[in-house]
């Protein structure tokens, strides 16, 4: 019903207006895209150097440094060609799911050869109340970051009221179906104290299962990290692009290259963000800043296919589903918005400060704009089209 690019972004701002939409790519510029980067980079760069230091922990100035040099190269191809970032994306998925198979299948045969003590309590002593399953539910969820990526760049895609339903309809169970194996392999191979004592637990698993192969697994993970920071790195370069072609954002982040039909300014503006908080020691912690903030605008977003349920009941809809799916949606994302609460109350405040900041921001630059700021904009804008080679594109990226 909504074929723009922007994803969420896009559908808030049609079922609720334009400071909703504001207050989410407020947050997404601020938190959600460029904490996600700089955490997949520097996964990426403690599974490659781990092999390294098989004793301790990488150091972390070696693992920022090479976070920083991923982040550089996979923006600078970005910049280049959106079908080199296909490939990319293509081979390293390949290498991903080879690498869970092969973790679900040492797994299977761990089992088959009659080791299930593991699987006969393995929630024993667990922390049962609705806080705690909500907090597990959100780092649990952060490792499947990225499934909303394609309604980013419904611009670009090729009939995308049959491409996009077929892709999500594959992509999901398939995702979905690896990754639950996968978990069970590793609760049947480690004890939970191990799991959470390790740094890399595809790498503590792989040295009890792949005996002298377990070199192979830090470098399959690497290289699964590096194709889903490519992902990232174009789906949420688009985000910025569409919000600044709907002037939320400065202007120039909305020009594209005129040789490369790239938006060159947003992908290296999403890159200085990434870098910025690669200098930040504990950056793993801004996951459940990331997550509070995440679930409650897809809590949003989903209430936004009611509310134009309601609001424009006769639009056409290529893609129509019951009504009962979107409500399961709400009430599930609505009991980890609530009981997060309860269980993160200094995560859940400062992540609403965030948001409750966007709103001045809001009136200041595009409610009543300040004339000195809209002047600099427009000479940024020049500066960037002169720099870059770049030229606005109103309608969508080519």
């Amino acid at each position: 019903m909504i074929p723009k690019s922007g994803g969420d972004y896009a559908y808030i701002g049609e079922a609720f207006g334009p400071l909703p939409a504001f207050l989410y790519l407020w947050v997404a510029l601020l938190i959600l895209v460029p904490a996600g980067n700089a955490i997949t980079a520097i996964t990426f760069a403690q599974y490659l150097l781990q092999p390294l230091w098989p004793t301790c922990e990488p150091p972390y100035e070696s693992v920022r440094l090479l976070a920083a040099v991923i982040t550089c190269l996979l923006t600078a191809i970005n910049c280049r060609n959106v079908k080199w970032v296909a490939r990319v994306t293509e081979t390293f998925t390949g290498m991903k799911v080879l690498a869970l198979l092969v973790i679900t299948g040492a797994g299977a045969w761990h089992l088959m050869s009659g080791n299930t003590e593991l699987l006969e309590a393995p929630f024993a002593n667990s922390k049962i109340q609705p806080g705690f399953i909500a907090v597990a539910f959100y780092n649990g969820l952060f490792s499947y970051s990225g499934w909303n990526y394609l309604n980013f760049v419904t611009e670009e895609l090729k009939d995308p009221y049959r491409n996009l339903p077929r892709a999500i309809c594959i992509s999901m169970p398939v995702v979905t179906v690896i990754y639950v194996i996968t978990n069970i392999a590793y609760f049947a191979v480690l004890p939970p104290d191990e799991m959470l004592s390790s740094q890399a637990v595809a790498v503590t698993f792989a040295e009890k299962m792949l005996s002298f192969m377990a070199w192979t697994m830090p470098l399959f993970v690497a290289c699964s990290t590096f194709g889903s920071l490519n992902g990232a790195i174009f789906a949420s370069s688009r985000l910025f692009f569409v919000g600044a072609r709907n002037g939320h954002l400065p202007a120039a982040l909305s020009l594209i290259n005129i040789n490369c039909l790239t938006p060159i300014p947003s992908l290296l503006f999403l890159c200085a963000l990434t870098l910025l908080l690669l200098f930040i020691r504990d950056v793993f912690a801004i996951i459940n800043y990331v997550s509070y903030v995440e679930i409650l605008f897809i809590f949003i977003s989903v209430a936004g296919l009611l509310r134009l349920r309601q609001k424009a009941p006769d639009a056409h809809r290529p893609i129509k589903v019951s009504l009962i799916v979107p409500i399961v949606f709400l009430l599930t994302a609505g009991f980890l918005v609530i009981f997060s609460v309860f269980e993160s109350p200094m995560e859940v405040g400062i992540g609403t400060l965030v948001i409750l900041l966007g709103i001045p921001v809001y009136y200041v630059t595009i409610g009543k704009p300040w004339r000195w700021l809209t002047q600099k904009s427009q000479s940024f804008n020049r500066f960037c089209s002169k720099l870059f080679l770049c030229m606005p594109n109103s309608e969508k990226l080519d």
